[in-house]
């Protein structure tokens, strides 16, 4: 059996044709040699392009066998004979503009059916409104008065309920389930999203616990991309808003009437509390926990594993648990390092 290769350029590119794409120089290696593929340095093959991004992997660039390695003027000396040197201001940013141009498919996720159009094996109800150029896959559920714009990509399984409102050219996953729910243009969702479903909340007693009706909605603006498993509840009586261009990784918890900024990054694992309040450009760490209620202010960062329980002030950088700023954590830390490296005193010390 063949090993096979899920992605393959868009366009055919050249050494030289990468180079002239950055407009950029390059030395050494041979020019005419095709690119097909992008790779790490230590499994590059000769129709490879790699960049050099971090001097402590230098051995690895000596042994390579890439057709063409992205690299810093500083670092083009240690490219080796035979593996063309293209050098450019930052290597990292270059690799993925090329990826970008060779590998655009890449960029979200596909018919998995490679359907055009509405598959036969969808499920679509007759007052749902579809402008032309949805995709379809087999298993899609829409719901009536569901509405769907133009270039937008529904994967196999996904469920869009009643009403429910998607724009143009986004790409909704496999068994991506969305309710209650407004989203944006050029969003994204990854498989197993889950959009709108009922926020958390129970009026609690003591003999039994109240289930509070959530009345509003989700709405997710433009540009947005949320990772898969990912769930972002509607809201009880606000909405819960995702800001536009905000991108959010896999197995996120974001919880009804959070208020999420423009251009946020929000790492895996993380859980935002009822009512929460991000600014825009807030980044938040891995395994981050935001308590409900509070207030995280514009471009603030939160560094992974923290808990928050107090608004954080506007450009911020806060850390531990719970969070506060990261000196006076790092001050903390140090300073219980410094006790445990104490010397114990001796229990008989000072007795007569």
């Amino acid at each position: 059996m063949s090993d096979p290769q899920f992605l393959v350029p868009a366009e055919a590119m050249t050494v030289a044709s990468v180079a002239a794409f950055l407009k950029v120089d390059w030395t050494g290696g041979d020019g005419e040699r095709v690119i097909r593929r992008v790779a790490a340095l230590s499994n590059a093959s000769p129709d490879s392009l790699s960049f050099l991004d971090n001097p402590k992997y230098a051995e690895q660039l000596a042994a390579t066998r890439a057709a063409a390695c992205l690299v810093a003027a500083r670092q083009s000396h240690l490219v080796p004979e035979g593996v063309a040197a293209i050098v450019v201001s930052h290597p990292h940013a270059a690799f993925v503009s090329v990826s970008r141009r060779l590998f655009p498919q890449a960029l979200r996720p596909q018919s998995l059916f490679g359907a055009t159009g509405t598959s036969p094996g969808a499920m679509i109800h007759p007052s749902a409104r579809l402008e032309p150029g949805v995709v379809v896959d087999p298993g899609v559920v829409i719901g009536p008065q569901a509405e769907v714009g133009s270039g937008t990509i529904l994967a196999a399984g996904c469920v869009v309920g009643p009403g429910v409102r998607i724009g143009r050219d986004c790409a909704i996953g496999p068994h991506v389930s969305l309710v209650h729910a407004l989203v944006g243009n050029r969003v994204i969702l990854h498989a197993g999203v889950r959009i709108g479903q009922d926020g958390f909340g129970f009026e609690l007693g003591r003999m039994k616990h109240a289930k509070v009706p959530q009345i509003g909605r989700v709405i997710i603006q433009d540009d947005v991309e949320i990772g898969a498993n990912t769930t972002v509840d509607r809201g009880h009586v606000l909405d819960t808003v995702i800001g536009e261009g905000t991108k959010i990784d896999n197995l996120v918890q974001i919880a009804h009437n959070v208020e999420i900024g423009r251009h946020c990054v929000i790492v895996s694992q993380v859980g935002i509390s009822g009512s929460a309040r991000l600014g825009d450009f807030v980044m938040l760490g891995g395994q981050v926990g935001v308590n409900n209620h509070v207030t995280v202010g514009h471009g603030a960062q939160i560094a992974a594993t923290s808990i928050v329980k107090d608004d954080v002030p506007d450009g911020a950088r806060w850390g531990g648990r719970p969070a506060k700023p990261v000196r006076d954590w790092f001050r903390e830390i140090a300073a219980v390092e410094r006790l445990a490296r104490a010397k114990p005193a001796d229990k008989d010390e000072g007795a007569s």
